[in-house]
């Protein structure tokens, strides 16, 4: 073999295969959704580049001994990074609003139903020739309903790690198509009346209050569900940092540079995954669909759940807020408050859906610790 040959066996051109480069392209679709539509960015860009780093031929980036092959190992394999991103989501979140009117947390309940019809229909579609999902499978796509980023990944890396790619890219997908997927489906099921409805301020919320709820929310989890400590744990820790104000170093830390830095890693290790052997398969196509069906449920059953309670409260409750029950945090709550608008100029909703959408936030955690309960 002279020195020409060898130097052109090893180009991208002679190694590259079309797979490989269908995936690069998926990757860029993925960058240019964050850069151009600004569709979740802070996720999608670090996957889409992840995805086009990991298929490159013969670096092997994102084999077992390539960077992005190690991020993922120690961050997500393991599932530090989802707990770390919890941890961050805690100290941005602001439980006032869900304390002020704790009626919200049924609508934050009712959002996931989604998860496990869902787990139903990934189960009967097994009957379709080339897709083969066992129930572990299931409820790994299953959560992709509760439109909540880290708790898929969190979840898929217990129960199904061969499908992590395809639930990471099929979950922020869907919570940066918000906007677009859960205003038809909002309207659809109410009447302009309903969505006129004006709610009554919310009562001030002490700072006491705010101290003691991320206690009793993580009490509660020890007693009846320790599946989903680890999700709720890091998620309350945070939560407690803000609150309590003696560690605002900690919080600041935790709100910014802690969750900027895990973001990026994150990131970049789902998108090692995204690899031309495991993404470009029917079981992929069977988990984008299933993902479209479990957010579309949860949004719907959300606005039902929360008809339900505006008859129960005389009309005194905005059915709208019951689309954000899901947990994409704070989209959900803007999309409502902007539907709401659109009704009645005069009508701001937004500080009323963030009290369902933080619910929805310990919905998904609650319900992927039943998922790894039953399943794991």
């Amino acid at each position: 073999m002279d020195k020409l040959e060898q130097i052109w066996i090893s180009t991208g051109i002679a190694n590259i295969t079309p797979g490989q480069g269908l995936m690069m392209a998926v990757g860029l679709i993925l960058i240019y959704l964050a850069i151009n539509k600004e569709f979740e960015p802070l996720l999608l860009l670090p996957i889409g580049f992840g995805a086009v780093l990991s298929n490159i031929p013969v670096a092997g980036i994102g084999g077992e001994e390539g960077l992005l092959g190690m991020v993922y190992h120690a961050g997500i394999e393991t599932g530090v990074f989802p707990l770390l991103i919890f941890m961050g989501v805690g100290a941005l979140t602001d439980f006032g609003p869900l304390i002020a009117q704790p009626t919200m947390l049924v609508l934050g309940a009712a959002a996931q139903f989604g998860i496990f019809l869902t787990l139903i229909g990934a189960v009967a579609l097994n009957l379709v020739p080339g897709i083969e999902y066992s129930l572990q499978d299931a409820g790994a796509i299953a959560i992709i309903g509760g439109a909540d980023g880290p708790t898929a990944i969190f979840l898929a890396t217990k129960l199904a790690p061969d499908l992590l790619g395809a639930i990471a890219v099929a979950a922020y997908s869907y919570m940066a198509l918000v906007p677009i997927i859960q205003p038809p489906i909002m309207k659809a099921l109410t009447t302009e009346s309903e969505r006129k409805i004006v709610m009554t301020q919310l009562r001030p919320v002490s700072k006491l209050e705010k101290v003691l709820f991320p206690l009793t929310v993580l009490s509660l989890c020890i007693l009846f569900l320790p599946s989903a400590a680890p999700l709720i744990g890091m998620f309350t820790f945070g939560n407690l940092m803000r609150e309590s104000g003696v560690v605002e170093r900690l919080n600041h830390a935790t709100q910014n540079e802690i969750i900027n830095i895990v973001t990026i890693f994150l990131g970049l290790g789902v998108g090692s995954k995204l690899s031309a052997d495991k993404f470009l398969t029917v079981e992929t196509l069977g988990i984008l669909i299933l993902g479209a069906v479990a957010f579309a449920i949860g949004t719907a059953s959300g606005v039902v759940m929360a008809k339900v309670l505006s008859k129960l409260t005389g009309g005194k409750v905005n059915p709208l807020v019951g689309a954000a029950g899901v947990s994409a945090v704070p989209m959900a709550a803007r999309v409502v408050n902007k539907v709401g608008l659109e009704s009645n100029p005069h009508n701001f909703l937004l500080m009323h859906a963030m009290g369902p959408n933080v619910a929805g936030v310990l919905g998904s955690a609650v319900a992927a610790g039943v998922l790894l309960a039953m399943l794991g």
